[in-house]
């Protein structure tokens, strides 16, 4: 296990995916996770998440893939496209989840709102 508990939970989520499961329990989480997950249940890739002290159950939902952006950029809105082109699959597949001075939000979101800040994970 490495320090970063959100590219650890996300990579979790996508070896239960592979391995046909449905759910699982992952046994640390952060206040930064609970938020990815809670933008990932809005998009359907999770249906439901529930923290039970030190851990979490996760039920997966229509997700095909996921994973942590590292290093973390830091991206203007002008370059957030450039990202979007070489991450997700196709123009309107997926999203990618930035970490901005309001808080996480998904990439169209971000746009919409003219502000960048860190690129934390995508899923499709």
């Amino acid at each position: 296990m490495s320090q970063d508990i959100t590219a650890d939970a996300l990579n979790q989520i996508m070896n239960a995916k592979r391995a046909g499961k449905k759910e699982l329990i992952l046994q640390r989480h952060s206040k930064l996770l609970i938020s990815v997950l809670a933008i990932a249940k809005l998009r359907g890739y999770v249906k439901s998440y529930k923290a039970d002290g030190t851990k979490l159950h996760v039920e997966i939902g229509r997700l095909n893939g996921c994973k942590a952006i590292k290093p973390r950029f830091m991206v203007i809105v002008s370059e957030i496209e450039k990202y979007r082109i070489r991450y997700l699959p196709a123009k309107n597949i997926g999203v990618i989840i930035i970490s901005t001075s309001q808080g996480l939000m998904t990439h169209q979101t971000a746009e919409e709102k003219n502000i960048g800040g860190s690129l934390i994970a995508y899923m499709y």
